[in-house]
C-alpha cells in the first residue's frame, strides 16, 4: 500500500504498511481500486449524457464512492467489495445503455479506444486486490503529474463529501457531480499538461465553493440559520445517546425517536454545532456537547456510558470497552461493529436498537461542564455588521484571524492553542470545524458583547467564514479580499480540508498560513506554483507567525 492523502501520514511522507488511521493494506487496496472504477463510471455517464441518457444513479454514486475513501469512513474490506461490485455493474449498465444507443442512432458500434478502468472486471476478490495495488497512488511515474492528480482527486472527495450531504437533505446541483466525473477523467488521460491539471485543480476551488453554498442552504432551509447559542459541555443523570460525525438527518430522526423516552441526546465531535439549529435545538433533549475532536474519541467514548452513533467519518479503532455499544450508519463502516441500515422508500433510519441499548445501560453518571457559544454563521454575522464595523473603525477589533480546519493527533497542534493564547485582546478569531477545539474552551472573552471566538459551525461552514469576508470587504469599500484586517491561519487534516483550502484559493485569498505540516502529496515544484501564486506558508513558530500575521504579512 501507499497513502499519503492525510495530515498524519507516516513521516509526513506516506504510509506503506497500514495506515496511521488504522486502515489495513487490503482496505487501502481496495479503496484505491474504487477510485479508478469511479473513474471508469465517469467515462461512461460523459458519454450516456451526450447521448441524452439519464445518469443519476450514476452521478450521485461516484461522489458517494468517493466519500467511502475519505480518511477515517470505511474501514470494512467487505464493505469495500459491494462498493466496488455495485460500481462495475452502474458502470456496465452505463456502458450497455450507451452502446445500444450509440448503434441505434449512428447504425454502427461504438469502436473508439477506452481507458481501461472503464473496461476491467474481476472474476474474484483476489483479482479485486492484485489490480488495487496496480493503479494506486504510485502508478503515476512524475511526481508532478502524481502531486496534481491526488491534489485534485482529494478535493474532489471533499467536493463529494459536502455534495452528499445536500443530497441527502433533499438539495441538488448536478453541475457539481457533472464536475467531479470531468475532473476525474482528467486524471486518466496521460496526454493532459501540467498547465491543465493546475487549471483543472483551481476549477474545484470553484466547484467546493459551489458545494459549502449548496450545503448551506441545504442546512438552513431544513433547520433555520445557526443561532448564537450557550452549549453545554457536562451530562445529567439520565440514559443519553451520544451522536458523532456531520450528519445533521441522523441527528434529527435520532431526536424525535427519542422523544418521550427519558433519553437525552449529546452531540460530539463536528456534530457540536447542530445545537444552534432552530429546527433541531427545539428538540428539549438535545442536551448539549460531550467530549471534544475526533482524535480523543477512544478514552471519551469509555468514558461516556451510553450508546454512541457515528454518523460519517471520524470513526478510530472502537476498543473493547465500548465496542458493544458503538454503532455506524451510512458511509461510515468498521469490521464488527453494528450498522444502521440506510433509509428505505422515503422512511427513516431505524435507531431503535440505539435506543435500547441506552436504556439498559441506564443513567449517565452526572458530570459538571461549562457552557460554550456557538452559531455564528455568516447570518448572524450579517445581522452584527454594523457592530462590528464600528468595533473595526474605532479600533476595538485590531484584526481578526480564521483559525478554521480540522484537529488531530500530533503535539505540535498545540500550537494552535497558544496561538489563541497569545493573541491581543483586540482580536478576534474566526472558526469552523474540530480545530476549534484546540481553544473554544478557552475563557478569551468579548469586545463590545462580540465573543472573541466567532464558531461558524463544522468544517463545511467554513463557506460562512467567506462570506463573511466579502460581506467586510463590501461593508469597508475595499476592493481585494486581500486588503481585509484578516489573516487565515489553517490546520488540516483530511480531504474535506483540501476542498476548503481550494475554496480559500479560488476565492483569491492569499497568505494562508498552512499546518501542522504542509501536505506529502504536494511535490517541491507544485508547492512552489502554490507559493508564487497564492503565497502559501508553513506555520512556524507562535511567535514569528502572530508577529507577522499582526503587521498583515
Amino acid at each position: 500500500m501507499f497513502c499519503f492523502q492525510c495530515q498524519e501520514t507516516l513521516n509526513n511522507k506516506g504510509c506503506t504498511v497500514q495506515g496511521v488511521c488504522g486502515k489495513t493494506e487490503e482496505v487501502a487496496t481496495l479503496q484505491d481500486l474504487l477510485i479508478y472504477m469511479l473513474k471508469g463510471i465517469s467515462i461512461w455517464a460523459k458519454k450516456a449524457r451526450e447521448l441524452g441518457i439519464k445518469t443519476d444513479e450514476a452521478d450521485l454514486f461516484i461522489a458517494e464512492g468517493l466519500f467511502s475513501t475519505i480518511t477515517n469512513v470505511n474501514f470494512d474490506p467487505e464493505r469495500l467489495k459491494e462498493l466496488i461490485e455495485r460500481a462495475i455493474a452502474i458502470r456496465e449498465n452505463l456502458k450497455g445503455a450507451f452502446t445500444k444507443t450509440y448503434r441505434g442512432k449512428y447504425g454502427e458500434d461504438f469502436q473508439e479506444e477506452m481507458h481501461d478502468s472503464a473496461l476491467w472486471k474481476p472474476s474474484n476478490i483476489s483479482d479485486m486486490l492484485e489490480k488495487g495495488k496496480s493503479v494506486g497512488v504510485l502508478s503515476t511515474a512524475d511526481e508532478d503529474i502524481r502531486s496534481l492528480r491526488e491534489l485534485l482527486v482529494y478535493g474532489l472527495k471533499g467536493i463529494a463529501a459536502y455534495t452528499d450531504h445536500a443530497y441527502i437533505l433533499k438539495h441538488f446541483n448536478n453541475e457539481i457531480l457533472y464536475f467531479i466525473e470531468d475532473a476525474l477523467i482528467v486524471t486518466t488521460d496521460d496526454s493532459v499538461a501540467v498547465d491543465k491539471l493546475i487549471a483543472t485543480v483551481m476549477k474545484a476551488g470553484e466547484f467546493a465553493v459551489k458545494a459549502m453554498t449548496l450545503l448551506d442552504e441545504a442546512n438552513t432551509s431544513t433547520y433555520g440559520h445557526p443561532e448564537p447559542t450557550e452549549v453545554y459541555t457536562g451530562t445529567y443523570a439520565a440514559p443519553g445517546i451520544l451522536v458523532s460525525g456531520h450528519d445533521l438527518l441522523d441527528l434529527e430522526e435520532i431526536l424525535k425517536q427519542t422523544e418521550g423516552t427519558g433519553i437525552n441526546v449529546y452531540t460530539h465531535g463536528e456534530m457540536l454545532p447542530a445545537n444552534a439549529y432552530p429546527g433541531l435545538k427545539k428538540y428539549k433533549h438535545l442536551v448539549g456537547n460531550y467530549g471534544t475532536s475526533w482524535h480523543r474519541q477512544q478514552k471519551e467514548f469509555a468514558e461516556f456510558n451510553g450508546p454512541i452513533v457515528m454518523t460519517t467519518n471520524c470513526i478510530q479503532r472502537p476498543l473493547n470497552s465500548y465496542r458493544d455499544r458503538i454503532f455506524t450508519t451510512g458511509l461510515v463502516a468498521w469490521p464488527g461493529v453494528s450498522h444502521i441500515p440506510n433509509r428505505i422508500d422515503g422512511k427513516p433510519k431505524d435507531f431503535s436498537a440505539v435506543i435500547k441499548k441506552a436504556l439498559e445501560l441506564g443513567n449517565l453518571k452526572e458530570t459538571p461542564g461549562k457552557k460554550i457559544p456557538i452559531g455564528f454563521a455568516h447570518n448572524t454575522v450579517e445581522s452584527v455588521i454594523d457592530r462590528v464595523l464600528d468595533a473595526v473603525k474605532s479600533g476595538l477589533i485590531k484584526r481578526f484571524f480564521v483559525m478554521a480546519g480540522c484537529d488531530g493527533r500530533y503535539k505540535e497542534r498545540e500550537y494552535y492553542t497558544e496561538f489563541a493564547k497569545r493573541l491581543p485582546k483586540d482580536t478576534v478569531i474566526l472558526t469552523a470545524g474540530c480545530a476549534k477545539y484546540r481553544y473554544n474552551m478557552l475563557d478569551l472573552g468579548d469586545i463590545n458583547g462580540i465573543p472573541r471566538v466567532l464558531d461558524a459551525g463544522q468544517c463545511n461552514d467554513s463557506y460562512s467564514l467567506i462570506v463573511t469576508a466579502l460581506k467586510l470587504k463590501e461593508a469597508l469599500n475595499l476592493n481585494d479580499i486581500n486588503d481585509l484586517p484578516i489573516s487565515y491561519n489553517i490546520a488540516w487534516y483530511e480531504q474535506k480540508a483540501v476542498a476548503v483550502l481550494l475554496a480559500l484559493l479560488y476565492s483569491g485569498v492569499k497568505k494562508i498560513r498552512l499546518g501542522p505540516t504542509l501536505p506529502a502529496f504536494v511535490s517541491p515544484n507544485v508547492l512552489k506554483v502554490l507559493v508564487d501564486k497564492f503565497d502559501i506558508r508553513p506555520i512556524t513558530t507562535v511567535e514569528k507567525d502572530m508577529q507577522d500575521m499582526l503587521k498583515g504579512n
